[in-house]
C-alpha cells in the first residue's frame, strides 16, 4: 500500500504532457531564429537556404524518433546518458562510450546554453544604445558578455526549485516565447511582400562549395531545433513516461518545423533578405519596418524574455545529466548531491551555469557551430547504434513505443548526422577531435581512479 502512495504522489507530482511539451518548445524557439537568421541567410546568400530549413526538420523529426523510442523504453533522468549507459555501460569497453558523452556535453551543452545569452545582448544593445557606454564609463570589463553572465547566473539561481513549481513555470515561460513568434508571423502576413523573396543566379550551381554551405546552413538550422529532446533529461520526473515523452518529442517538432518556416519567410517578406543578412538584432529590424522604433523597442524586450525562457527551459534538463552519471557512480559524487528540499541537483545546476557564465564572453559565430558539431559523434549517431543494439540484443526490455518504418528514420538520421560532420569548418573540427581525444584521456584517468576506491552506487 505504501508502494502505491508513492506512485500516486510521483504521478501527481511530475510533468504530464502539457509541462513536458512547454519545455521543449521554450527550449526549442528561444531567442535561437531571431538571432541565427542573419548567419542562415549569409551561409547561402540568398533565401535559397531555405532548403535548409526543410532538411533540418526532416532530420531532426527521424532522430526524434530515436529519442522517442529510447525514452519510452529506458524513461530515467540524464537523456543520452541514460540510453548510452544502459545500452553500452554493461560491457568494459563500452563504458567509455557514457563517459564521453558526459566530457563532451559539458563543453557542448553550455555552449549552447551560452549562445542564447550572447544572441540576447544584440537585442538589449538595441533596446538601450547607452547601456554598454555606461558599464565602460563604470571601468568594468567585458561590456555586455558581463551582463549575459550575470543573467545566466540569475536563471541558474531561479532553477533552484521543486520541479512542480518548475513544470509550471515553463508553461508560463513558453506562453511568452510562442507570444513573440505569433506576433512576428501575423505581421508577417499582414505586411507580406514576394517580390521581395528573389533567388539570385547560380543560386543551385551543385558543386562542393554549394554542399559545404548547405551543411552550414542546416548547422545553424539544427541548432534551432536542439531542445526537440529536452523531456528526455527528466524522464525520471515525467507522468506516463512511455506516452508523455514520444508525443512531447513529435509535437514540439512538427511544431516547430511549420512555425519556424512560416516565421523565416514572413521576416525576409517584409525585410529584404540582402538588408537582413547584414543585421544583429533582425526581429528588431523587422518590427521598426513595420511600426517604427517605439513598438521594436518594446517587442525586442519580449525577445529578451523569450531568450531567458529558452535559457531556463534547456539548463532545467541539462542540469540531470550530470546528475544521473554521478549518481550511477560514473562521474564527481558530489554532482550527485541534491538539495534536502527542493530535491533538485544543486552542484550540478551550479556548475553548469558557472560554465555558461564563462562561454559567454565568446564569439555567437564560434559558439553555434561548435554546439552542434562537438556532439554529433557521441551524442546523436551514437544513440543511433544504440537504439539498434537495444532491440537486438536486449529483449527483456519492453519497447511501448517503436520508431515508424524502421529502421529508415535511423538510416536518414545517420546520413544527415555524418553530413553536417564532414562539412564542418576544420578549427571547429579539430577543436571536437580534441575534446574527444582529451575525454579517452581523461576516461583512462578516471577509470583507474574508480577500481582502486570502492565505490557507493546511490539509487
Amino acid at each position: 500500500m505504501q508502494s502505491d502512495s508513492n506512485a500516486d504522489t510521483k504521478l501527481e507530482r511530475g510533468l504530464g504532457i502539457w509541462s513536458a511539451t512547454s519545455l521543449n518548445i521554450a527550449n526549442m524557439v528561444g531567442i535561437g531564429p531571431f538571432i541565427t537568421i542573419p548567419l542562415f541567410i549569409g551561409t547561402m546568400n540568398g533565401p535559397q537556404a531555405m532548403i535548409a530549413w526543410v532538411l533540418a526538420a526532416i532530420l531532426v523529426l527521424c532522430d526524434g524518433l530515436i529519442w522517442a523510442e529510447l525514452g519510452a523504453a529506458l524513461p530515467g533522468s540524464g537523456g543520452s546518458y541514460h540510453f548510452l549507459n544502459e545500452t553500452f555501460g554493461r560491457m568494459r569497453w563500452g563504458r567509455v562510450v557514457p563517459f564521453l558523452f558526459i566530457w563532451q556535453f559539458l563543453v557542448g551543452g553550455t555552449l549552447e546554453l551560452a549562445s542564447g545569452y550572447i544572441g540576447a545582448m544584440d537585442y538589449l544593445r538595441y533596446a538601450m544604445p547607452q547601456l554598454e557606454g555606461q558599464i565602460a564609463g563604470l571601468g568594468i570589463p567585458g561590456g555586455l558578455n558581463i551582463v549575459a553572465a550575470l543573467l545566466c547566473l540569475s536563471i541558474t539561481f531561479a532553477l533552484c526549485r521543486n520541479i512542480r513549481v518548475v513544470g509550471w513555470l515553463s508553461v508560463v515561460l513558453c506562453a511568452g516565447t510562442l507570444l513573440t513568434v505569433l506576433i512576428v508571423i501575423v505581421s508577417g502576413l499582414f505586411h507580406f511582400k514576394a517580390s521581395l523573396i528573389t533567388i539570385p543566379e547560380n543560386a543551385f550551381d551543385f558543386n562542393l562549395a554549394w554542399f559545404v554551405a548547405l551543411g552550414a546552413a542546416m548547422r545553424i538550422a539544427v541548432y534551432d531545433y536542439l531542445g526537440y529532446y529536452n523531456v528526455c533529461h527528466l524522464g525520471e520526473e515525467v507522468r506516463e513516461p512511455a506516452k508523455t515523452i514520444p508525443r512531447a518529442i513529435l509535437i514540439s517538432v512538427v511544431a516547430i518545423a511549420a512555425i519556424y518556416l512560416t516565421m523565416n519567410i514572413c521576416i525576409i517578406a517584409v525585410v529584404p533578405w540582402q538588408e537582413a543578412m547584414a543585421s544583429k538584432n533582425i526581429a528588431a529590424l523587422f518590427m521598426e519596418t513595420l511600426y517604427g522604433r517605439q513598438v521594436a523597442v518594446f517587442f525586442t524586450w519580449l525577445i529578451i524574455w523569450t531568450a531567458l525562457a529558452c535559457t531556463f527551459a534547456i539548463l532545467l534538463g541539462y542540469s540531470r545529466i550530470p546528475f544521473a552519471a554521478a549518481r550511477n557512480g560514473d562521474f564527481f559524487p558530489i554532482f550527485a548531491k541534491v538539495h534536502a528540499e527542493g530535491k533538485y541537483p544543486i552542484y550540478s545546476l551550479l556548475a553548469l551555469g558557472s560554465l555558461t557564465a564563462v562561454f559567454c564572453f565568446l564569439p555567437l559565430q564560434l559558439v553555434i557551430d561548435a554546439a552542434v558539431t562537438v556532439r554529433i559523434l557521441v551524442q546523436f549517431v551514437a544513440q543511433i547504434f544504440a537504439l539498434h543494439w537495444l532491440r537486438r540484443n536486449r529483449p527483456e526490455v519492453s519497447m511501448p513505443f517503436r520508431m515508424w518504418l524502421y529502421p529508415i528514420p535511423s538510416m536518414i538520421a545517420f546520413v544527415g548526422w555524418i553530413f553536417l560532420w564532414s562539412t564542418s569548418g576544420t578549427v571547429v573540427l579539430v577543436s571536437g577531435l580534441g575534446v574527444l581525444l582529451s575525454g579517452v584521456i581523461a576516461f583512462a584517468i578516471w577509470n583507474r581512479i574508480r577500481e582502486k576506491t570502492p565505490q557507493t552506487v546511490s539509487h
